[in-house]
């Protein structure tokens, strides 16, 4: 595994772009290399990620991209009423759906509170379904305070996140509202290809810088790829970054 990569872009809509481009170039590339089976990519939620998926949706029909051949998780999802508007991958899927010919059965959500299972039972069931999948490309948001996915520096989601024998974990009490969430861990994550982070603005540089150089143990820092970790950022996101 190589050092990371950061490509730094103006602002915040052109990092959403580079994210969509570089998302349909990747996938091409890899769909070619492997003919034989889908490609696998983990979702992020948030306001870069869900500009990224609406450019995707635009551009992404007219690519060489087999849509079908794609499978889509979630590194993490509020447990909450499946038509919930807290739910990340509802904004994702209302981008995606409608011009992309996603496979239904290659769109793997987390369960939601249907009232039938409990959070405990849908981390589980959630666990079962991704089995040994390794992501070929996993994106991940950073919080200002460093976290990524539904992981959490100074909350039990991190150190439960690094020793876990799970590679999805529920998550109470989160200090983001709202309280009860389900996360894929730091094992899941890291045997993922690549792991690109995306983040934008002034209010993320502290966590880029604690994360790039370890100067602040946050659960951003301690994520990456097995072949590739890549930040994409906007200047004022990166204006703390030491590389």
């Amino acid at each position: 595994m190589s050092g990371p990569e950061f490509l730094i872009h103006p602002d915040a809509n052109a990092v959403a772009e580079a994210i969509a481009e570089r998302l349909l170039t990747r996938l091409t590339e890899l769909q070619q290399q492997h003919a034989d089976r889908t490609i696998n990519v983990g979702l992020t939620g948030g306001r870069i990620a869900t500009r990224a998926y609406q450019r995707l949706a635009a551009d992404g029909p007219g690519s060489e991209v087999d849509w079908s051949r794609v499978g889509l998780w979630w590194g993490d999802e509020r447990f909450v009423a499946a038509d919930s508007g807290d739910r990340n991958d509802r904004g994702a899927l209302a981008a995606l759906q409608p011009t992309l010919g996603l496979d239904e059965s290659q769109i793997h959500r987390m369960p939601a509170d249907d009232g039938v299972l409990a959070l405990d039972d849908a981390a589980e069931v959630y666990a079962g379904e991704f089995g040994d999948t390794v992501l070929d490309i996993c994106l991940l948001g950073v919080g200002p305070d460093g976290h990524i996915a539904s992981v959490f520096p100074d909350h039990p989601s991190f150190e439960r996140s690094l020793s876990a024998t799970s590679d999805v974990i529920p998550v109470r009490d989160s200090p983001k509202p709202p309280p009860l969430r389900i996360s894929l861990t730091h094992p899941a994550i890291n045997r993922s290809a690549e792991v690109w982070f995306t983040v934008s603005g002034a209010d993320k540089a502290d966590a880029v810088g604690w994360a790039t150089t370890g100067s602040k143990p946050v659960p951003a820092g301690q994520a990456h790829g097995t072949e590739r970790t890549l930040w994409l950022l906007d200047e004022a996101a990166a204006a703390k970054l030491n590389h």
